[in-house]
């Protein structure tokens, strides 16, 4: 065991000392040390509930013979951080939450973990210090939120983060926007939508990570707390085993993972987590893969807050897709056209094939058959031109198809900030594209979401009438013609940061390109004129803009 080395020998007396301590009888002592990373906390509500779940998980431990050892890592909530300076702190924390992982579990010779996270950065981080450490690991979700209910329709967060535009268009009253504040989050969970949490989640099972229902099982269920004592069971499996992540996110895994991201129409911000978990990985990957995968994979769930369900106009949640079948039957219908490598390693200690094989889809209005999808390819696509020449992400899933193409002038805007003050003054007009920059990985620093300027437009229900094209990226909880990631960033002088108001910037989604009508010349004169962005950093930000990479690479810290 690794752990032998801590706590055998005559050398390591005060080791054992200290362990009894703590209250650990020589019987505990000697077991298979396991780590359990646990992100709870009292500010994030998909993580009120990881107690709980950590608990569960610490018992299944103790089931299947090893000694659990709990320590607690930091979660920051995008829906409390969002629109104002705090949205700086969410993705950098991603960083941090890996590296104290992988502190805690190297510090300790831990024998094995299991990863209990629940949010946005958090589960990605946790892939990530899974793939760094590569000791046996099983991560286990605390599970999504139930949608909420106002007059007879399920609804969630994304309703209220476009209050204010539908109070300022008219649509609905500031009371009937309390009323909704009221209902909306219903308890405790990741939000209820296909946003980045449950993207993540679905992805974990996705890519062998996550046993059976992490992704879809809701946080308040009996079953829920089942998974978490499976997990600890499970992990002494592997540990017995040798089955570590590296053995089983592989090449294929990642592919796979990419196959449900289309055919779930997931969080645009995969696009960031992917490349930076494989690169922990040890796996070769290149944003273009998102278009090769997409190009062959059908789009074959439409969950909130992407469209209604076109023939019934309900919106979709969480709770519905995992009474469908979940994660395993989406699984099995990409299996029945061969899109997705079934002989792979999983955490269960069985192939992917094996997970899958009772997997039953028991809701075709949630989750299409593979031969009747809602779009012939998958949710994300990769634009490439002139103003994003190493590319940048749209979810098109979310995306009316009448915006799938747009031409207008530049509304041009240095920060989130200016732009969302400017939408909730009117002064945008229809068929603009707003441009926010400054906001990438480098110059936010920290690469904020944009969901309060898309949220406004779409209150307003000018979706379809305005782009937003950003060098920051927008929340799952986004929809609407929203680009982000436009890399290089405009604070690295890419091209985004040489655009003035008027110019003409042509989007094309169907064609997977995104272009300013300008001429070589021009972009080479305003780059020679071009200065970059004065900015007071200090702390931790002023270490994250110096060291990390640009999107297309998933904002890795070099």
């Amino acid at each position: 065991m690794r752990s032998d080395v801590i706590r055998t020998g005559l050398e390591h007396s005060a080791v054992r000392g200290l362990m009894k301590g703590m209250g650990y009888t020589d019987e505990e002592m000697y077991k298979p040390l396991i780590g359990v990373a646990n992100s709870w906390n009292e500010i994030v509500p998909g993580h009120m509930n990881l107690d709980k779940i950590a608990d569960a998980v610490k018992a299944g431990i103790r089931i299947a013979g090893g000694t659990p050892m709990e320590f607690g890592v930091i979660g920051v909530c995008d829906g409390l951080a969002m629109g104002h300076e705090g949205m700086k702190y969410s993705l950098v924390t991603r960083e941090l939450i890996a590296d104290s992982v992988e502190c805690m579990a190297k510090a300790h010779a831990l024998d094995a973990l299991v990863l209990i996270p629940n949010c946005d950065k958090i589960v990605p981080a946790m892939l990530m210090a899974a793939a760094r450490i590569n000791i046996p690991t099983v991560i286990v979700s605390g599970g999504p939120m139930r949608a909420g209910r106002y007059k007879g329709k399920d609804i969630s967060v994304t309703q209220l983060f476009e209050g204010a535009g539908a109070v300022l268009g008219g649509k609905i009253t500031e009371e009937e926007l309390y009323e909704l504040e009221e209902v909306a989050c219903p308890g405790c969970g990741s939000c209820a939508g296909m946003f980045t949490a449950n993207s993540m989640n679905s992805l974990t099972e996705a890519i062998g990570m996550g046993l059976p229902g992490n992704g879809t099982i809701p946080s308040t269920d009996g079953a829920r707390i089942r998974l978490a004592k499976h997990a600890g069971m499970k992990v002494m499996e592997l540990l017995e085993k040798n089955i570590c992540p590296r053995d089983i996110m592989t090449k294929q895994a990642f592919a796979n993972a990419m196959a449900v991201d289309m055919a779930l129409g997931c969080s645009t911000n995969t696009a960031l987590h992917i490349p930076a978990i494989a690169h922990e990985a040890k796996v070769d990957f290149d944003i273009e893969m998102l278009n090769e995968v997409s190009a062959r994979t059908p789009h074959i769930t439409m969950l909130a807050p992407a469209q209604a369900d076109p023939v019934n106009g309900i919106y979709h949640h969480m709770q519905d897709l995992n009474e469908a079948g979940g994660i395993p039957a989406v699984l099995k219908e990409l299996a029945k056209k061969n899109l997705i490598d079934t002989s792979v390693m999983t955490v269960t200690g069985k192939t992917m094939a094996e997970n899958i094989e009772k997997a039953v889809n028991m809701n075709e209005t949630v989750i299409h058959p593979i031969d009747k999808p809602y779009h012939e390819t998958g949710g994300i696509a990769v634009l490439k031109g002139n103003l994003a020449p190493d590319g940048a992400v749209v979810k098109q899933a979310a995306v009316d198809p009448d915006a799938w193409t747009f031409e207008g002038p530049a509304r041009v805007f240095e920060c989130e900030d200016d732009a969302v003050k400017t939408l909730l003054e009117g002064g945008v007009k229809k068929g603009e594209v707003v441009v926010i920059r400054n906001e990438g990985p480098k110059g936010g620093p920290g690469m904020r979401e944009m969901l309060t300027a898309t949220a406004t437009v779409c209150g307003m229900g000018m979706g379809k009438d305005i782009a937003l094209i950003t060098d920051g990226r927008f929340s799952g909880a986004s929809r609407g013609a929203c680009i982000g990631h436009v890399s290089p960033e405009g604070a690295s002088g890419g091209v985004i940061g040489l655009l003035k108001d008027g110019d003409i910037i042509s989007i094309d989604i169907p064609g997977h390109k995104l272009d300013v009508k300008l001429s070589d010349e021009e972009i080479a004169a305003r780059r020679a004129a071009w200065k970059e962005p004065k900015r007071n950093l200090e702390g931790y930000l002023a270490r994250y803009a110096k060291l990390v990479s640009s999107a297309d690479e998933g904002a890795i810290i070099k």
